[in-house]
């Protein structure tokens, strides 16, 4: 599953590429697993909106949308027909019009509202800008038509990845962002925790975005396992996991985060960062600090690798 770097790489992506366009069309699929909300809603919002900005909440993608509301038609003025183009001199204007006409003038003017459409990857998801004549994947469950004459297509194999709009722009990904929480809100999340540290920083209503691969690693540069109880470890401890956090995430994302299954951005490229693991993946290989093997245990459902020595 893309995890925050991964995430954050392709909303960087998408944001360079993408930001200022408008969504002219809109297809969806057949299958229903990908849509939160309904295809109705989601193409009612995304049609004719203008993207703002993409961004990561979390694991998600969040596309901020701004919508213009005009009345596309007054009643006809006396004597023309309703079927006839109007040239530009013929445009009624404000001053021309009855009172009735005139409140609806008034009330047809542009009116700006903001919208969001939420994107979660789940396993398999893949968001990707491509040009129209791209031949279409199996698997595709959306395709967006640009304003520029692009594509952006929601790819997703397994189809755990889920689609839906939050209105008034007022989605909550829960959690807080880990690259963002000072030192005194990470020791109040975890340090009366009973539950094993890895499974706390898995836990997406404490800290937003971190994963498997990427709770392996900060556990192995802070020298934790991952079975201890948050509540057991002490002060000075969870500071050099608050440190290993914002580092190992901070360096996947500068290498476009982890390929280890079928992971690429929004250009199609892989990321680099699973060449610089140390534990995650690496059962039985020897510790790159201490050469004892990285022992796999299971937490939660969870794999979790580790090395016995360096991590107490």
């Amino acid at each position: 599953m893309p995890e925050l770097p991964e995430v954050e790489t392709i909303a960087r992506g998408l944001a360079k590429r993408i930001t200022g366009d408008v969504v002219e069309s809109l297809w969806l699929g057949q299958k229903k697993e990908p849509l939160k909300s309904s295809a109705s809603e989601i193409a009612g919002t995304l049609e004719h909106s203008r993207i703002a900005a993409v961004r990561r909440m979390g694991k998600h993608i969040v596309f901020d949308l701004e919508q213009d509301h005009v009345a596309r038609a007054l009643p006809p003025a006396k004597g023309r027909g309703s079927n006839r183009k109007t040239k530009k001199s013929e445009a009624p204007s404000t001053q021309a019009l009855s009172a009735p006409q005139a409140e609806a003038g008034k009330s047809a003017r542009p009116t700006h509202s903001k919208a969001q459409w939420i994107v979660h990857l789940g396993m398999t998801g893949r968001l990707q800008v491509c040009e129209p004549q791209a031949e279409v994947e199996r698997h595709t469950h959306a395709i967006l038509r640009l304003s520029s004459g692009r594509e952006l297509r929601f790819v997703d194999p397994r189809r755990f990845g889920r689609l839906s709009i939050a209105r008034a722009a007022d989605f909550d990904a829960g959690g807080v962002e880990p690259l963002e929480v000072d030192l005194d809100r990470f020791l109040t999340l975890f340090h009366r925790r009973k539950t094993p540290i890895k499974s706390a920083l898995l836990n997406q209503k404490l800290l937003r975005g971190v994963g498997n691969i990427y709770a392996d690693e900060s556990l192995f540069r802070a020298g934790i396992r991952p079975r201890r109880r948050a509540s057991t470890i002490t002060r000075q401890q969870l500071g050099k996991l608050f440190v290993a956090v914002k580092e190992v995430l901070q360096e996947a994302i500068a290498l476009g985060g982890s390929s280890i299954s079928d992971y690429v951005d929004a250009d199609g490229k892989e990321g680099f960062f699973q060449l610089q693991h140390r534990v995650y993946g690496r059962e039985g290989e020897p510790c790159l600090v201490c050469k004892t093997p990285i022992k796999r245990v299971v937490i939660a459902g969870r794999s979790s690798h580790y090395c016995p020595k360096c991590q107490k």
